[in-house]
């Protein structure tokens, strides 16, 4: 769907707190956290605003957010 909001909050609802504590309490976390919502807004903004861009700037962006989630519901989940 496009223009879908991929907040930590929406996509991991049930680690909320754990979310907001790790913010707080490590520097690695929050950057990772940063560059994720950073990827998100950005990846919303083209979408929703149809901005042109090129499939494979997108995908990479895409990528990214992806990669990222990853590392962040591997240390949330430990």
């Amino acid at each position: 769907m496009l223009g879908e909001n991929h907040a930590l909050f929406i996509e991991f609802p049930e680690l909320q707190d754990k979310i907001k504590e790790l913010k707080n309490s490590d520097e690695h976390f929050k950057q990772m956290s940063d560059r994720y919502h950073h990827l998100d807004h950005k990846i919303r903004g083209l979408e929703c605003n149809n901005i042109p861009t090129d499939d494979t700037h997108f995908t990479q962006l895409k990528l990214e957010r992806l990669q990222l989630k990853d590392k962040l519901y591997s240390l949330l989940s430990n």
